[in-house]
């Protein structure tokens, strides 16, 4: 059983969808509970009553330290991908019921069985947003093993302080700073300072990523594994060759390294305690490895194999981990935002000494910033900076850090800490806001004091010594699959305030449709889709026994930016009417001038041929 519970001000529900056969009957009418404990609970199997037991139990003793006696319990199947079969899991609802009514406590309960749409305010208190996991007895959870990092317990009680810099250098503390006009860098505050990372609601990126057929979660696998449609591999593998590509042209020299490390090496096992995440274990042959969260081990491992000199430096070293594993907390994970098994691109840089790691430094922050606004169109507007560093690198590097926030051009959250906790000394993200108000860092970068000593990285300095050099961590991105989920947020945002929701062209599965506007001109719509092809634009034909304006209506439910309707008018003629679903407009074009106009907006980006059939009518529905 897994239970995310959260202290609100109120929640208000409403069911409108029947889910299940085994839903309950419900008047449909919208409810609102206030000043109640929300248990958002997901069955899962081999849960029993004893479950349900120790779950209330649970909960009666946290009531008792917040003062509320008042708890709603919300089926929410979300939570998990080894639910109960709905029977069953109704049973355990159902005991949770009486036993906490039995325990004194007043017991709402949201129907089972129903998708429901809901509203809720959660306090801000420190208890307010909590998330348990219950296992069967019998069954072992494997929470024995697993294996947490001395840096994560750190984390988790790290005291530091809070400041906005503004672009003159000025560090305003948090409560003092008149976020008016910054509202999205208020909530990326709102949201460092509460270290709240569970998520109650599905966020709009869910839907999309769903609907648009990109990616959806793999029951048959742990949670926060995904599978991946062809259009979604179409837009990761397009995005994982960009910023491939960018790193390159940076420097970078890719390599490929194993994705399991034994956990007893002297340098691994140090690093790993040094590194705030929790790790899988898996067994061979009596050891114990670990699957790497990074591609740090095997490119310092590498990096310590080769000989290199001053000369050299900075030793730019790169690979795109297909995948680093992390054991998040079940509770925050969440589609594509954050999830156990991700694409990493990470490029490191083996430096002199401090002062060519800060001139690299500033190299990297702009290659980050052009990687998301080139390629993702994620500018400034789009993102919030976090800079977070020691007191003393502060006092000694006050002009570099100003120098990141002028070139990021905005005011810029600022974390402070007393001592030295990680084996960095500094630490940027641009961060994206979702509409949830909830932070995901993107592209980042550290500054790694500790690693070149412990890995025994040196190089050969001018004077023939042996030195350790001073190591840089970026990933200019961040994970490919948070990049898609920016996207698809950003997509929504766009569609709330009235504007058309897009990909950026070069990443959009279909680029031009044709529909034929009955069955005799479909050879022709193939024809001229063929040419369009050669040049490396995705174009497909809408062959299907479906009317001109439902066909079109999908198209535009698709985000096609291109969309051709192909009759008699268009038959031997030099120009088509060209509906641009992005502006609204239908313009008479010259196929030569369309094919020019994709491919300037397409630029240097990677291309792919289309991940699917031509024809629509040849297409498997992979999400009903």
């Amino acid at each position: 059983m897994r239970i995310l519970q959260l202290h609100s001000d109120f929640i208000e529900f409403e069911p409108v969808e029947r889910e299940a056969a085994e839903a309950e009957e419900s008047d449909g009418q919208r409810q609102r509970v206030e000043e109640v404990l929300v248990l958002f609970t997901a069955v899962e199997q081999g849960d029993s009553e004893e479950t349900a037991r120790e779950a209330v139990a649970d909960v009666k003793a946290f009531l008792e330290k917040i003062k509320v006696r008042r708890i709603l319990i919300y089926p929410y199947a979300h939570l998990s991908s080894d639910l109960a079969k709905p029977r069953e899991a109704l049973h355990i609802i159902k005991e949770m019921e009486a036993r906490a009514a039995e325990a004194g406590l007043e017991v709402h309960r949201a129907p089972f069985g129903w998708n429901k749409q809901f509203s809720i305010s959660v306090k801000g208190h420190p208890l307010a947003e909590q998330a348990r996991t219950y296992r069967p007895t019998q069954v072992s959870t494997g929470e024995e093993e697993e294996v947490v990092s001395d840096a994560l317990k750190a984390e988790e009680r790290l005291k530091s302080d809070w400041f906005i810099m503004n672009l003159n250098g000025d560090l305003v503390p948090v409560d003092q700073f008149d976020f008016s006009n910054h509202e999205n860098l208020k909530k990326f505050t709102d949201y460092e300072l509460s270290k709240a990372r569970a998520v109650a609601q599905v966020p709009p990126h869910i839907t999309l990523m769903k609907r648009l057929e990109i990616a959806d979660n793999e029951p048959g696998s742990d949670v926060g594994n995904l599978r991946y449609y062809p259009k979604g591999r179409l837009i990761k593998s397009l995005l994982e060759q960009y910023v491939t590509q960018k790193v390159i042209e940076y420097g970078g020299m890719e390599v490929e390294t194993p994705i399991m490390y034994d956990l007893k090496h002297p340098s691994l096992a140090s690093y790993l305690h040094r590194f705030p995440a929790r790790q899988y274990v898996v067994q061979s042959e009596g050891r114990d490895f670990f699957l790497r969260f990074s591609a740090c081990f095997g490119q310092f491992l590498m990096a310590h194999d080769t000989q290199f000199s001053y000369k050299q430096l900075p030793f730019k070293i790169y690979e795109l981990t297909r995948y680093s594993f992390r054991r998040e907390k079940s509770g925050e994970l969440v589609g594509l935002r954050r999830l156990r098994a991700f694409t990493m691109p990470d490029v490191h840089a083996l430096c002199e000494d401090m002062d060519q790691a800060l001139e690299e430094a500033v190299r990297r922050f702009k290659l980050s910033m052009n990687v998301l606004e080139e390629g993702l169109e994620l500018g400034p507007e789009d993102c919030e900076l976090a800079v977070r560093f020691t007191q003393d690198f502060f006092n000694e590097n006050k002009d570099f850090i100003l120098s990141l926030i002028q070139l990021f051009g905005k005011p810029t959250l600022i974390e402070v800490w007393p001592e030295r906790f990680f084996y960095f000394t500094l630490k940027w993200e641009l961060n994206f806001v979702d509409n949830l108000d909830k932070a995901s860092a993107m592209s980042t970068d550290q500054i790694d004091v500790e690693n070149a000593e412990r890995y025994d990285l040196t190089y050969v300095d001018k004077h023939g010594e042996k030195q350790h050099p001073i190591i840089l961590h970026c990933s200019p991105s961040g994970a490919i699959e948070r990049c898609i989920y920016a996207l698809l947020e950003k997509a929504h945002a766009e569609m709330v305030k009235g504007r058309v929701p897009k990909l950026p062209l070069w990443l959009t599965p279909t680029q031009v449709r044709m529909i034929p506007i009955s069955n005799r001109y479909v050879e022709d719509c193939v024809h001229i889709a063929e040419d369009i092809k050669r040049v490396h634009i995705r174009v497909d034909v809408d062959d299907r026994e479906l009317t001109v304006s439902n066909r079109i209506r999908q198209a535009e439910q698709e985000w096609v930016p291109y969309i051709i309707c192909f009759g008699e008018k268009e038959v031997g003629s030099k120009e088509m009417s060209v509906r641009k679903r992005e502006q609204g407009s239908i313009e008479k074009m010259a196929m030569h001038a369309l094919i020019e106009e994709v491919e300037e907006r397409v630029r240097d980006k990677p291309k792919k041929p289309l991940p699917l059939p031509m024809l629509l009518s040849q297409r498997p529905v992979f999400v009903g």
